[in-house]
C-alpha cells in the first residue's frame, strides 16, 4: 500500500510529545514490511522551529517526509498573549495543499493524526476531493477533560470543521474505549477501530548504566520516583510534586525526577516550592533527557508517575513498563490493564490519593520490582509495534473494502 500520513509534527520534534514517537514507529514498521509511507508534516516543535529543509522531500528513517514551514503570523502577539508561545498553533501553510494534490491520487488511503491542525484539515480536504478513504486519529484530544482546556476555541472548531471530517472518514482509530465513546459524545457514528500505541520493547534496558547515578546525584541505593513528560497543567506534575512533598519524610531515600520540557514555564514555582519544603536536594529537574540518558533514566527509576488529567494513550508510560519499572497511574491515562496485569496502581489525580499510594509503594521495594517484571512481561505480550501494525495494516485493509464499495 501506498500511505499518506498528516501530522502535526514529526520527529525529531520530541518536545511535542509522545504521538511524535508512535507516528514515526508506526510510519517505519509499515515501511519495514514493504508499504510506501509519505508524512505530511510542518516543521514545529513546540515553541521552536526544526533545523529541517522544508517544502521538499526529505528521508527519515526509510520515511519520505515533507516538512512545511508553518505560518503563524499570531505568535508575534505571544510577548501579549503568552498562551499563544505556548500553543503548537494551526500549522498552516500554503504551500501544503498542491503538494497534497499532487501527491493524493497516487496514494490509497489517507491517514491523519491529529486534530484542530492544518495538516489534517488539509489531507482530509485532498482526500475528499480525490477519492481516498480517510482513516482519522484523535489521540486523546477528545477527551472531555482536554476539551474543558481553552474549551470555547475548541468547541467551534469542532461545530465548524472537525465534525464534517469525522462524519466523511471512513474509520477513526481510538487508542482506548473511552475514546471510542468520546466520538460518539461528539455525535458521530462512523466505525471505530480501537488500536492502543505500541512500543519496540527490545530498545529498552532494565539494566541501567553505572553512570545514572551520577546523572541524577543521587545515591545508588536512593529510591527514584520518575515524572517523564511535558510539564503541563493537565499532566498533574504539580499534584504529584506536592504528594511526595508530603510523605518524604517517611521515604528518606526517595528521589523525585522530574524530566521533560518546561512548556508552561512552571518550573520556577516548582523550584520555589521544593525549597520552601527543605527538598532541594531530592527533587531533581533534568529538562528534556533524550536518548542513551532517557532509556538509563526509565531503567533506574523504582516508580513511574503520571498523575494526568487526560492522555490518550501514553508511550512514556509504555516506556516505562518495557524498562522494567512499576508505574502509578490516573484514570485519565485509560490503562486499566496495567493495574490488572498486575504492573501497578491507577488512584485519582489528588494529592490525598497520590500520597497515601506513594507512601504504600515506596515502603515495599519487594512490589515495586514484581510490579516492573510484569509490566514489562505485559508489554512484550500486547504492547508491541510489531503487534500494533497488523492490527493497523487489517483496519486499512478493511476500511479501503468497505471504502469502495459504497463508491460502486
Amino acid at each position: 500500500m501506498r500511505i499518506l500520513f498528516a501530522v502535526h509534527g514529526y520527529k525529531p520534534a520530541y518536545r511535542i510529545g509522545g504521538p511524535i514517537i508512535s507516528v514515526s514507529a508506526l510510519a517505519e514498521e509499515l515501511v519495514r514490511r514493504g508499504h510506501r509511507v509519505t508524512v505530511v508534516t510542518s516543521n514545529g516543535n513546540l515553541d521552536e522551529k526544526l533545523d529541517v529543509p522544508t517544502n521538499r522531500p526529505v528521508e527519515v528513517d526509510g520515511v519520505e517526509v515533507w516538512y512545511f514551514a508553518r505560518e503563524m503570523p499570531l505568535h508575534r502577539l505571544a510577548p501579549l498573549i503568552p498562551y499563544l508561545g505556548r500553543s503548537i498553533g494551526f500549522l498552516y501553510s500554503r504551500a501544503m495543499r498542491p503538494m497534497l494534490d499532487r501527491v493524493v491520487p497516487s496514494v490509497d488511503l489517507v491517514h491523519t493524526q491529529m486534530p484542530f491542525v492544518y495538516p489534517t484539515l488539509a489531507a482530509a480536504k485532498a482526500a475528499s476531493r480525490h477519492g481516498k478513504p480517510l482513516f482519522y486519529h484523535q489521540r486523546g484530544v477528545f477527551d472531555p477533560t482536554s476539551l474543558r482546556f481553552r474549551s470555547v476555541k475548541k468547541r467551534l472548531y469542532i461545530a465548524a470543521v472537525e465534525r464534517r471530517l469525522l462524519r466523511g472518514a471512513t474509520t477513526l482509530f481510538a487508542l482506548t474505549e473511552a475514546e471510542r465513546h468520546s466520538y460518539a459524545e461528539l455525535g458521530v457514528q462512523t466505525p471505530v477501530r480501537i488500536i492502543p500505541n505500541g512500543v519496540h520493547a527490545d530498545r529498552y534496558r532494565t539494566n541501567p548504566a553505572a553512570s545514572a547515578d551520577i546523572m541524577l546525584s543521587c545515591a545508588r541505593d536512593a529510591t527514584v520516583v520518575l515524572f517523564m513528560g511535558r510539564i503541563h497543567p493537565t499532566k498533574g506534575a504539580d499534584k504529584l510534586l506536592d504528594a511526595f512533598v508530603r510523605v518524604a519524610a517517611r521515604h528518606p531515600r526517595a528521589v523525585l525526577v522530574m524530566a521533560g520540557p518546561d512548556e508552561w514555564k512552571l518550573q520556577l514555582g516548582f523550584a520555589r516550592a521544593v525549597g520552601e519544603a527543605g527538598l532541594t536536594d531530592r527533587v531533581r529537574f533534568p529538562g528534556m533527557v533524550t536518548g542513551n540518558e532517557k532509556l538509563d533514566l526509565l531503567a533506574r527509576a523504582d516508580l513511574f508517575c503520571l498523575p494526568s488529567d487526560a492522555e490518550g494513550f501514553s508511550i512514556a508510560v509504555l516506556e516505562a513498563m518495557a524498562s522494567g519499572t512499576a508505574v502509578l497511574l490516573s484514570p485519565g491515562c485509560h490503562f486499566a490493564a496495567a493495574e490488572a496485569g498486575g504492573a501497578g496502581r491507577i488512584v485519582p489525580a489528588t494529592v490525598d490519593a497520590l500520597s497515601a499510594a506513594l507512601d504504600q509503594l515506596l515502603g515495599d521495594p519487594a512490589a515495586l520490582r514484581a510490579m516492573g517484571a510484569r509490566g514489562r512481561q505485559l508489554v512484550l505480550e500486547r504492547y508491541t509495534w510489531e503487534r500494533v501494525t497488523e492490527e493497523t495494516v487489517d483496519a486499512y485493509e478493511e476500511g479501503m473494502r468497505r471504502h469502495a464499495a459504497l463508491r460502486r
